[in-house]
């Protein structure tokens, strides 16, 4: 059985850009979230294997959803997504627990390289 895993963006086009990324690597895309706290019930009743999870968004951002998380679970997986200029949302978001994260614009072969690092 493939690895499964949740998306979490705002924006609809890039969890379908990163959907048929994953999708395409042989993954299962088995939930997707708007925003921190809907990707935090989401957790519970799916328990992917992985979460992508974007820096800003509206209402809980991706940090405050990746606290809830790891708070829960402290064996989450979590990738944060995150676009230039956020470098320091990046170092906040890994001393809070995530595992690595994955550049937008996403290019294929990294968001794959980072996903099976952490969950093979």
């Amino acid at each position: 059985m493939g690895k499964r895993i949740m998306i979490v963006d705002d924006a609809m086009f890039m969890r379908k850009l990163l959907s048929d990324i994953i999708t395409k690597a042989g993954y299962e895309v088995v939930a997707e979230a708007g925003n921190g706290n809907e990707a935090f019930q989401k957790y519970k009743e799916f328990a992917p294997d992985l979460v992508t999870m974007d820096i800003t968004m509206p209402e809980v951002s991706g940090i405050e959803g990746l606290r809830l998380i790891i708070s829960a679970f402290p064996d989450a997986k979590i990738l944060m997504c995150s676009a230039m200029g956020q470098e320091i949302m990046v170092i906040d978001s890994v001393r809070s627990g995530a595992k690595g994260f994955i550049d937008k614009p996403f290019v294929p072969e990294k968001v794959i390289r980072e996903i099976a690092k952490v969950i093979g």
